[in-house]
């Protein structure tokens, strides 16, 4: 199939699949076209396990073999989804949490990554499977950032105090640069031959500091640039297609020059959103801008969690895995508790905390698209089919039982209604 022949497709089964939802089902739309997608790709399996001749499961797999879920997904989807969601972003409640944040988004990664990856490997090793120490960190670190998508989306159906909810947004949005960071490093680390030299710590750290400080400075400056061409005209269109342009391009430069496109993006994105909005922008402009921003983003939420839910095709699930699937998914949420507890506990001696803040940040913080696209891309000299069987266990668990419940645990730890927001 041509490439246009597959985007028809999924567009058609999002519009199908989401017309049966706010039918029948009357999910939140992601959850509901996720769980419509998983649901059709197990009775294919359960299908082809009963009727092998047929060929179904092989073809469609061919199929989604043929998209290449990472590119799609990372050089592609999330710059325009990033862009989206910062675009809605409060920045005056970002900068009053920008001690939480970027505590969470960098050091409580890190703390995140270090204890899913320990208790990951001591638990392979009950089970019985071989998974070195330096592979099971590799997975706390696709697993331990919050997706941007997934959590964004999220916050769209939910009533959240305004505070908690800026330190997710903001927190999901930054994240990924670090953890996309010490993902390549780890990766990098794990597969080190004992001829090869590994990364010192100080290049480490030169990385994270070039890739962090640059990209954040690097989305103010393109950011500014469209901020200075939006204040000189006053045509939606034109300015449309301005903020189109300083998304993708800022995202390409960045791949170009080695810096974080997804935090380059973010930035971008606050900056129009805030200060292009009040500043560049009459009423008109504003108003079609936004609208259009939000159509991008939920046509390709639509189609992320379909593929999410198509993906179990490709990878190659082995039912003795379950188990071990299952247990990755308290393993990640202790991580997440952790990650989330000590920089509030830590930060709440200066400052106080809305109550239920740390149960709502760890049970909001959802899994989805990019790490099932770092699982994608493990290599095959690694536990490459137990660590995706963990992924998509912790990624459909979190996305699906944790997004239909948070609700539940907001009417539980603090004094909002519990009515969609």
């Amino acid at each position: 199939m041509t490439e246009f022949e597959i985007a028809a497709l999924l567009l058609t089964l999002s519009a199908l699949f989401g017309w049966f939802n706010i039918r029948f089902f009357r999910l939140p739309h992601t959850i509901g076209l996720l769980i419509m997608a998983l649901s059709s790709s197990l009775a294919l399996l359960v299908l082809h396990a009963v009727f092998p001749a047929m060929g179904l499961v092989d073809a469609l797999r061919d199929l989604l073999n043929e998209i290449d879920f990472y590119s799609a997904l990372m050089e592609g989807m999330l710059s325009l989804l990033l862009f989206a969601g910062a675009l809605h972003v409060d920045l005056n409640l970002l900068k009053d949490q920008k001690w939480v944040i970027g505590i969470m988004a960098s050091i409580g990664v890190a703390i995140s990554t270090a204890i899913v990856g320990v208790l990951l490997w001591a638990a392979a090793r009950l089970c019985g499977f071989d998974v070195p120490l330096a592979w099971a960190l590799v997975f706390g670190a696709l697993i331990s950032p919050t997706d941007p998508v997934a959590v964004l989306g999220l916050l769209k159906t939910v009533s959240v105090p305004e505070t908690i909810k800026a330190k997710i947004a903001g927190e999901s949005l930054f994240n990924d640069g670090a953890a996309l960071v010490m993902f390549t490093v780890l990766i990098t680390l794990a597969m080190v031959t004992p001829a090869q030299q590994p990364p010192t710590a100080f290049g480490i750290a030169q990385i994270l500091v070039y890739e962090g400080v640059g990209s954040i400075l690097f989305g103010l400056l393109t950011g500014w640039i469209a901020y200075r061409g939006m204040l000189a005209i006053d045509d939606h269109v034109v300015e449309i297609l301005i903020s189109l342009a300083v998304c993708v391009g800022t995202y390409v430069l960045c791949h170009r020059l080695h810096l974080s496109g997804p935090i380059a993006v973010a930035v971008c994105g606050l900056f129009i959103g805030n200060h292009g909005a009040e500043y560049a922008m009459s009423e008109k402009v504003e108003e079609y801008l936004f609208a259009f921003w939000e159509v991008v983003d939920e046509l390709l939420n639509s189609v992320l969690f379909l593929l999410i839910g198509l993906e179990v095709l490709v990878i190659a699930f082995d039912l003795s895995l379950f188990w071990f699937a299952l247990l990755a998914i308290p393993i990640v949420l202790l991580a997440r508790w952790v990650s989330v507890a000590v920089p509030i506990s830590l930060l709440s001696m200066r400052k106080a905390f809305s109550r239920g803040a740390i149960p709502i940040l760890t049970w909001g913080g959802l899994r989805g698209g990019v790490s099932v696209a770092l699982a994608l891309t493990l290599p095959d000299e690694g536990p490459k089919a137990l660590l995706q069987a963990a992924t998509y266990g912790v990624v459909i668990f979190s996305i699906v039982f944790q997004g239909l419940t948070i609700k539940w645990v907001i009417g539980r730890t603090t004094d909002v209604p519990v009515a969609d927001g």
